[in-house]
């Protein structure tokens, strides 16, 4: 089962482990790429990385030639929960953005008996939330019990000089070079998280490669002015990035 065949949802090329900054997750990233641990639970605040992590996972299996299905239910509305039949059939499950069906019966059954199925394989199963399992409001209790087993982890936020870390790495992997001061310049006149600073620095190197310029401060003035004039003009027409890496 390929999560490319059944929905149009793809991993990130760029969410991969080599472009992490582990920095105070080590404990958590050393977890995941070992892939010792049967059951993850991860959870922390919107973009702070969940949604790579997940993705990286599954790009790790992929490369390792097993089988791994990475389902956002920020596009629920994109499956339903017959998706998870069989399941347990796979190598590895990332399920993003859980506590968006939180309340939602058919959705928590059909979570709990996935649960259940694949703890009698050697599928290994990682969820992403928002919160922790204890503190989400579930319906159903066992489902609730169960999530609380697995092996919990938060994510935390990448500080400043971490998040200029991670964006000069990310920039040097797609073969751009991006100056500290540059760098800087983006971090304290863009949005701070990294998923929208990747976005952005994603949108610097299509216009630099297209106006065959370098990353100067000038030039990243010039380009962000012009993606906030069109998101200003046709907020619903300028990209916001792959729909598989919007949560986390």
């Amino acid at each position: 089962m390929s999560t490319q065949l059944v929905l149009n949802i793809r991993w990130r090329d760029d969410a991969t482990f080599t472009n992490f900054i582990a920095s105070a997750n080590q404990n958590l990233f050393q977890c995941l790429t070992t892939a010792k641990e049967k059951t993850i639970y991860l959870w922390g605040q919107k973009s702070c990385g969940r949604s790579h992590l997940l993705q990286a996972c599954c790009h790790q299996a992929n490369e390792n030639g097993l089988t791994a299905m990475y389902l956002p239910f920020e596009h629920q509305k994109d499956f339903s929960p017959a998706i998870l039949e069989d399941s347990e059939n796979l190598d590895l499950l990332c399920l993003d953005d859980i506590d968006l069906v939180t309340g939602n019966k058919e959705w928590e059954t059909a979570l709990f008996h996935c649960y259940n199925r694949i703890q009698t394989t050697n599928t290994r199963l990682i969820f992403s939330a928002s919160a922790t399992p204890q503190s989400l409001p579930w319906q159903l209790p066992d489902l609730q019990s169960r999530l609380c087993a697995a092996v919990i982890f938060q994510v935390k936020e990448l500080t400043d000089n971490e998040k200029l870390n991670a964006l000069q790495l990310r920039a040097k992997l797609r073969g751009m070079i991006l100056k500290k001061p540059v760098a800087e310049f983006l971090l304290h006149h863009y949005q701070r998280d990294t998923e929208n600073l990747f976005i952005a620095l994603e949108k610097l190197d299509q216009a630099s490669l297209i106006a065959k310029r370098k990353l100067t401060i000038p030039f990243v003035k010039e380009v962000l002015r012009c993606h906030s004039e069109q998101r200003e003009e046709s907020p619903s027409k300028l990209p916001h990035g792959d729909p598989s890496f919007h949560s986390g």
